[in-house]
């Protein structure tokens, strides 16, 4: 056990970029074995204590955005900084033992090598130890505590995403020793995003397209699939149906390393909070900062922006929600955003309104591929 906690005691080596690694499942047994056996160590010795838990600080303040050689690719990523949890701390008790917990799960897992969701821990968590997990928030937050401890990525601690996004278009999707799927012949339901990692990894993957449109709202994705708009405008649909999952961002990822000539562009409501969900497409999250790389892509803003509010009525624009305010004041004062997206951002926050996509359907219902095939055509993306 002495060789175990020396070999493995590198992932707390200090770095200026820290990364979660995928490993295997016996290596994230052993890293879970080091940290009992580093808490075992101390309470055992000749001056006991109960040791805090180190983790990786999440918070902006230890961010920062790392631009890409030879690529036009930036992301979120974390610097060597630590917080903790801690037992002694009367507001982080309950936290401390959470991370205890979920380590414990995920080791059981591991051993029977099976893979379970977010939902599904939770109601197991809840069950075992209702006392200390009463929200899927608490277990999603303690999850991210665990790969901030561990620096493993959160596939490799067992667990996968849900099924949540779609595909449609002119693209085929093969999983091994199946048959193709023709994500243009699967109408307004698309093609589900198997929240199997590694099957999407293993995916064959077949186009002509020349774009790839990510829809923000599941109700635009099914408008664009029944109107076949992949057929007036060779391209690849993709929604998270919201903000995006592990799992949707993993495939939006791997199609640009599989075909990286093509342009991905986001279609998304004029609002903070939706500027907020490209961002998360286009340089990851702070919150999974530790696993950002593996997801971000080079995605464009199409639409909506400000110069698209002349073609709907002054009707249909909304006022923003206190809720949008603070999420447009955490962007402008985050280093993320590049200039001609603060610019946006300031003229909604200084009108103190945002527009939906569906605000075009003023003009008609086949407005919209229209809208569309204009602005892809002149290249009107930033």
């Amino acid at each position: 056990m002495d060789d175990l906690s020396k070999s493995d005691m590198k992932f707390f080596s200090d770095q200026q970029h820290c990364f979660a690694d995928i490993l295997l499942p016996h290596e994230v047994q052993a890293r879970i074995q080091v940290v009992v056996l580093n808490f075992l160590k101390i309470l055992s010795s000749p001056d006991p204590a109960i040791s805090d838990l180190p983790l990786i600080n999440r918070k902006s303040s230890n961010s920062r955005v790392s631009e890409g050689i030879l690529t036009d690719v930036s992301w979120i990523f974390l610097s060597h900084s630590f917080c903790s949890r801690s037992l002694m701390k009367a507001n982080a008790t309950k936290a401390f033992i959470r991370v205890w917990k979920v380590m414990e799960m995920c080791f059981e897992i591991l051993i029977q090598d099976k893979r379970v969701t977010q939902r599904e821990l939770f109601y197991k968590l809840l069950c075992d130890s209702p006392h200390y997990f009463s929200s899927q928030l608490q277990v999603n937050r303690t999850i991210q505590d665990v790969v901030a401890l561990l620096r493993c990525s959160r596939y490799s601690l067992g667990i996968m995403a849900s099924r949540k996004g779609l595909v449609a278009g002119r693209i085929l999707l093969q999983e091994p020793n199946q048959e193709a799927v023709d994500c243009s012949a699967c109408g307004s339901s698309g093609y589900a995003i198997s929240g199997d990692l590694n099957l999407l990894e293993s995916l064959s993957t077949k186009t002509d397209a020349r774009y790839i449109v990510v829809v923000e709202k599941h109700a635009i994705f099914q408008r664009l699939a029944e109107d076949n708009v992949f057929n007036q405008i060779p391209s690849i649909l993709l929604t998270a149906k919201g903000y995006p999952d592990i799992a949707t961002r993993f495939l939006l990822h791997r199609m640009s390393r599989a075909f990286p000539d093509l342009p991905i562009l986001a279609l998304v409501d004029w609002n903070p909070a939706r500027l907020a969900i490209l961002s998360t497409y286009k340089f990851g999250s702070i919150g999974m900062g530790l696993e950002a790389y593996r997801y971000a892509c080079n995605v464009k803003w199409l639409g909506l922006r400000g110069d698209d509010l002349q073609l709907i009525p002054q009707q249909s624009l909304a006022p923003l929600k206190p809720r949008d305010l603070q999420i447009a004041r955490s962007l402008i004062s985050s280093t993320i955003l590049r200039d001609n997206y603060r610019q946006e951002l300031a003229v909604m926050m200084q009108s103190g309104q945002g527009a939906e996509i569906e605000a075009l359907y003023f003009n008609g219902y086949d407005y919209l591929v229209k809208y569309l095939a204009k602005k892809i055509v002149q290249a009107n993306y930033i």
